[in-house]
């Protein structure tokens, strides 16, 4: 048996009243701690710092041009992983818009020599005094030395420890200022060969450390890596604006060498983060290495198998380009085999008198084998030693042989970009012979605007290409980039004598 309480009508009232009180405090407790949390948020949100994201860089996938473009042996389409943003610089390129530019290749050596890039003398990337391993100075020690430029108390040492003045730098910067109010919209220079000459001008501005993030300087920088990755990316790694043009090998190398080392300069260096340079550098990197002539060199059109083989001049843009790409310590297929090769192929053109020849060992019609014992020597130097044979031999012919006056025919400043890096890198009295040579004839011709005084003084010049002496078309840019390129050698690199620098 259980008994029951049973509540009256009024007390079951008063309950349910209770409950529906109990309910709704609850709800509205609740409400409130709602409210008073976003409140929280809100205020915490408002005090955290703006978070810009990055536009990211998209392309289109369609080539400019297929024509009389091959399969390479190495697939160069390789799937990279992200570089990972910098915690203090980051900055990425943005290239919402297809470059409506197309580049020319620098024209230098044709069977009867081209009149546009010259005898085969490039700027040199660095030194190296090693066996191309990355031991050794100067380009082996990329990272220290490239921060060594970035400090100008640092760059003013090196300059005065080595024969160079304040002026230098002032010219330089100069230089730097009139690049930067002559580049075209699209992050290009010049309305010809586009990508040589943007190569070129990209490579004088990490010459001075101006990279991305560079407060004067670094909208120029990326505008033209932009440019750049952007032809790179649209065509499978090949940079030139005409495949029809057998010389399209010239603008090709001259970028490789100017995106590897912006990617080593403004990536690995200082950690900023460019979308999609990875990317260009290892596409455009392995195909010039899958494009080398089995004969050792690289030729036109990048034939594999033609009867002429190549030249030196085409070489020694290559053997720079590669040794920028090497130290990237980006993963290239080959890398080692193919610039033993380009030193092979370099050394059999040598002459017993150091002089090193164009196609072989017979100096080219017109020139006196100074320029490219300029280009062989840096060659050796950068990836060997300048205590090479190849090496000192070549220095010893240009240190007899070579001449400069801005206005007179001597005045090949394809040849002397070249000869700056051989002769500081040699060091000892043919450095300080050929600094006074050369240092104050580029500073003296230096127009008061930042670019450079027509060569030649009238006079064809002794070169094999002198399309540049005046000028027309690209060639106060060209002057301009190869003069201040030289004035750089001081501090670009450490010199790759075996010398510790600091």
């Amino acid at each position: 048996m259980s008994l029951h309480a049973q509540l009256s009508p009024e007390a079951q009232a008063r309950l349910l009243s209770q409950q529906r009180m109990s309910t709704i405090t609850s709800l509205i407790i609740a409400l409130l701690l709602m409210v008073l949390v976003g409140l929280i948020l809100w205020i915490i949100a408002m005090n955290l710092p703006a978070k810009n994201i990055p536009q990211l860089v998209s392309y289109n996938g369609t080539p400019e041009s297929e024509e009389n473009l091959k399969q390479k042996k190495v697939q160069t389409q390789i799937e990279r992983k992200p570089a990972a943003p910098s915690a203090s610089m980051s900055k990425v390129i943005a290239a919402n818009t297809a470059s409506p530019t197309a580049i020319p290749v620098p024209e230098i050596d044709v069977p009867d020599p081209s009149t546009d890039f010259g005898d085969g003398n490039d700027f040199g990337d660095g030194w190296g005094d090693g066996d191309g391993s990355g031991a050794g100075g100067g380009f082996g020690n990329i990272p220290t030395a490239m921060k060594k430029r970035c400090s100008k108390a640092d760059r003013l040492q090196r300059l005065t420890s080595s024969g160079g003045t304040e002026e230098c730098e002032d010219a330089v910067v100069a230089t730097l200022r009139w690049l930067k109010e002559e580049q075209n919209e699209d992050g290009s220079w010049c309305g010809q060969k586009q990508i040589g000459m943007t190569g070129l001008g990209l490579l004088t501005f990490l010459g001075h450390c101006e990279t991305a993030g560079s407060e004067e300087f670094g909208e120029t920088v990326l505008a033209a890596i932009t440019f750049l990755v952007d032809k790179a990316m649209k065509n499978n790694g090949k940079l030139a604006s005409d495949f029809k043009d057998n010389h399209w090998c010239y603008e090709h190398s001259i970028a490789v060498y100017a995106l590897a080392e912006a990617y080593t300069l403004c990536i690995k260096s200082f950690g900023e983060n460019i979308n999609q340079l990875e990317d260009a550098v290892m596409a455009s990197g392995q195909f010039l290495i899958n494009s080398q002539h089995q004969g050792g060199g690289w030729d036109y059109a990048y034939s594999e198998d033609s009867p002429r083989g190549g030249d030196v001049s085409i070489v020694g843009w290559h053997l720079q380009a590669l040794k920028a790409c090497k130290y990237t310590g980006l993963d290239f297929a080959n890398l080692t085999r193919c610039y033993k090769k380009g030193l092979d192929y370099v050394e059999r053109c040598q002459l017993a008198s150091g002089a090193i020849g164009y196609s072989g060992p017979n100096v080219h019609g017109g020139s006196d084998g100074t320029t490219l014992a300029a280009v062989g020597a840096l060659c050796f130097q950068i990836w060997k030693s300048s205590a090479s044979k190849v090496a000192r031999k070549a220095v010893r012919f240009m240190d007899k042989e070579m001449k400069f006056d801005w206005n007179t025919a001597d005045s090949d400043l394809y040849g002397h970009y070249y000869a700056v890096q051989c002769m500081i890198n040699n060091g000892g009295p043919e450095w300080e012979r050929y600094n006074k040579l050369f240092r104050d004839q580029v500073l003296n011709n230096q127009h008061k605007d930042g670019y450079y005084k027509v060569v030649g003084g009238g006079n064809k010049i002794n070169a094999v290409a002198g399309s540049f002496s005046g000028d027309g078309g690209y060639g106060r840019h060209y002057r301009a980039c190869l003069a201040t390129l030289m004035l750089e050698s001081y501090y670009r690199f450490l010199p790759a004598t075996g010398a510790k620098t600091n």
